[in-house]
This record gives structure tokens, sequence and C-alpha cells, in this order.
């Protein structure tokens, strides 16, 4: 006996979807449903129905080309199905992708220097008072503990390293709170974001709170990236003008086929080329 809250979830039950008379079958599409998270069913079941109708349609123009696939492995061992490498060879074969030449290369280069630097660095110190967001008590306290030693700090900021080593729940307090050089990535948006608005010297106006609790931060110096040479970042850029325009090429090489094709029970539009998986 099945347990009732643990029901499987209900799809809609629209029109048959098939592909020039080929169905596409009711449980294929449940089962894809979940690799399209959604907040409602019915939208992950018609993005799972999108991508099966186009990869059916990709199949059937492989099939009528009579094309033969290699399953080629990845680096992790991952073999690929026939499906995938008969789809995989369908667009080797069918969509021409030129590569980006040097002069392409510097255009986009030129037209975007900001993207091509390197990162900022900064040197930054904290004091952490830990504080899980659902434990509305210890959020409370941990606000009334950070805002008094704040008040402390503004008065008093010489005494930044002992009160990081007496309140601070990171490790880092045992070192004055000193975190040493950070750049992009390597704390929370919201701790990142804090310390793009401060100055060398200063402290954050108020804490800053992170799934981690909240932060006083202080900036202790910034060192500003710097241009990275055309020559250091054009491979790079040559991957990305190319896939960009793989993309592009592939989404109008598959809109094509769909011109071409009967399809029922579910409506696509030409940004559903890169549902194909």
């Amino acid at each position: 006996m099945s347990c009732p809250t643990h029901q499987p979830a209900a799809f809609p039950k629209p029109q048959v979807v098939s592909v020039n008379g080929v169905v596409v079958a009711r449980a294929a599409i449940a089962r894809e449903a979940q690799n399209h998270p959604a907040g409602k069913p019915i939208v992950a079941w018609q993005a799972a129905a999108r991508a099966l109708v186009l990869r059916e349609l990709m199949l059937q123009e492989a099939r009528r080309l009579a094309l033969t696939a290699e399953p080629a492995v990845d680096a992790q061992g991952r073999r690929e199905t026939e499906d995938e490498a008969l789809i995989r060879t369908l667009a080797e074969r069918e969509v021409t992708v030129p590569e980006a030449d040097e002069a392409t290369c510097r255009r986009y280069y030129e037209q975007n220097r900001r993207r091509f630097r390197s990162a900022d660095i900064f040197e930054a110190s904290h004091i952490l008072f830990a504080a899980p967001a659902n434990d509305r008590a210890k959020f409370a306290q941990a606000q009334r503990d950070a805002a008094a030693v704040l008040v402390e700090l503004k008065e008093h900021p010489e005494r930044f390293e002992e009160l990081a080593r007496a309140h601070s729940a990171c490790p880092s307090g045992q070192q004055g709170g000193n975190l040493g050089q950070i750049t992009a990535g390597q704390t929370t948006a919201e701790f990142e974001a804090a310390l793009q608005t401060l100055e060398p010297g200063t402290l954050s106006d108020a804490p800053v709170a992170t799934r981690y609790g909240l932060h006083i931060i202080r900036l202790e110096r910034k060192h500003d990236g710097r241009p990275l040479p055309f020559e250091i970042v054009a491979e790079r850029i040559a991957a990305y003008l190319t896939e960009r325009t793989r993309r592009t090429a592939t989404a109008q090489y598959i809109a094509r086929l769909v011109s071409r094709a009967e399809i029922t029970g579910i409506e696509l539009a030409g940004a559903e080329a890169r549902n194909v998986h």
C-alpha cells in the first residue's frame, strides 16, 4: 500500500505529443520533467515535452541521413548513449561553425576591455557573530552584540584585533580577524559587495548579514586589478566566440527542422533549441 504523503507528482493530460507521427510517450515526458525544475508541474511537463520533441526530431533526421555514430567517452569515463552520439554526429555534419579569427577576437577584446583584467585583491579583516537565520532569538542576540561592538570600534578603532579575539566566531579571530588576501568568489556575495563599498582603513557602517551570521568588516588594503594583454586572453575569447556561433547556428538549424516537421501536442519556440541534450 502506497503512502498518501509520497504520491508521484501529478502532470496534466494534454493532447498526444508527436513528431512526424511518432508519439512521445507520456511516461517519458514525466521522467524527463525531473530535469526541468519549475514552480508548477505543468511548466516542468511542457519543458520536458519540448526537450523530447526536439530530441526526437534530430534523431529522425539523423536516421533519414543514415548516419552512424561511435559513442564518445569523456575524461570522467562517462560514455554517450547511442542517441546522444547520433545527435552529436548530426550537429557536427550539418551545422557549420567557423572558427573565430584573430581580427574578430581583437575587435571583441577592444569592445569589452573591462572584462579582461586581473581580479581586484582585497586585504580584509572581520569579526563574525554566528547567527542562524532561522533562529530568531540567536539572530537577535547576534545583532545586539554586533551593534555594541561596532559602536565601540567607531570610538576606538585601534581595538579591532582585541575585540576580534574576544568575540569572533571565525578561526581568523585568533589572528585579530585578519582574512589575508581575498579575490572575487572567495567569500559570500554579501561580504564581497560590502568590501566593494569600503575605502582602505574603514569599517562597514553596519553589520553585514550572510549565511554564516553577522560580520563587522574592515578593509585594510585594496589592489586594483590590471588589464590583461590580448595575447593572454586570445584563446579564451576565440573559444567563447566559437561556442556562441555554434549555439546560434545550431538553433537556426533546428528551427529549419521544426519548420518542416509535423509536431502536435506542444508549442515550440525558437529558444527551445537549447533544450536538446
